[in-house]
């Protein structure tokens, strides 16, 4: 069975698209149909230009397909990216959802699985409260969240991030690891196997990633008797 991905983000200096894309592949890897998407820029061509990575990933990004309402009422699950701002998603990705409130009176929006990631300047930057912050989001549409918990060795690997793929940039924008890009993918496979085993047609597969877990995660997930 074919399911469809919608994955959804907003990416200043290229960090959460990275991610996002990652998380694409590892959706697409299930046989889903997986549309990326970018919500629209909100800050002024006088602000971007004053920080020349954002300049760069802007205009490096710019043919990607804007996201919109439709994409939403096509998928059959989501995956929403953002860098912090504050603990709480980036404006632009929250403008977007914003603008959801009639597919959300119409139940268009309930019972679609969905995940999240980020990426934050600081490791305390404020990552798990972004997540948390677009989960009541969430619970208000009705969507079945779908975090990638301690199920697969990837997530441990890259920090241990139970709510959602994370990454810390820091102050030279570092190039994402491939630990995390590990952790984005499997998220991604995850939200598609999930979705393909809620419309009725594909066994669970978890019990394989998880018996590949360290003997420390195991222990500290509760896994263990």
């Amino acid at each position: 069975m074919t399911v469809k991905v919608a994955v959804i983000y907003y990416s200043a200096t290229g960090a959460a698209h990275t991610l996002a894309q990652a998380v694409a592949d590892g959706a697409a890897s299930t046989g889903a149909d997986v549309r990326l998407r970018r919500v629209a820029e909100l800050a002024q061509d006088s602000a971007i230009d004053q920080n020349p990575r954002w300049r760069r990933h802007a205009d490096a990004t710019a043919s990607i397909a804007q996201a919109s309402l439709d994409d939403l009422v096509w998928a059959d699950a989501f995956a929403f990216g953002t860098p912090t701002r504050f603990g709480t998603p980036a404006a632009q990705l929250k403008q977007f959802l914003d603008q959801t409130g009639g597919l959300w009176r119409d139940g268009v929006l309930a019972d679609k699985p969905v995940t999240a990631f980020t990426s934050a300047f600081n490791r305390h930057g404020g990552s798990e409260a972004t997540i948390l912050s677009l989960g009541n989001v969430f619970y208000h549409w009705g969507s079945l969240i779908v975090p990638p918990g301690f199920t697969d060795p990837a997530v441990d690997a890259a920090g241990g991030n139970p709510y959602g793929t994370s990454f810390v940039t820091g102050p030279t924008g570092t190039d994402l690891d491939a630990q995390a890009l590990d952790a984005a993918r499997y998220q991604g496979r995850r939200l598609a196997r999930t979705t393909i085993r809620l419309r009725g047609n594909a066994p669970n597969n978890e019990g394989e990633a998880l018996a590949g877990m360290t003997a420390e995660a195991a222990i500290r997930t509760g896994r263990t008797s």
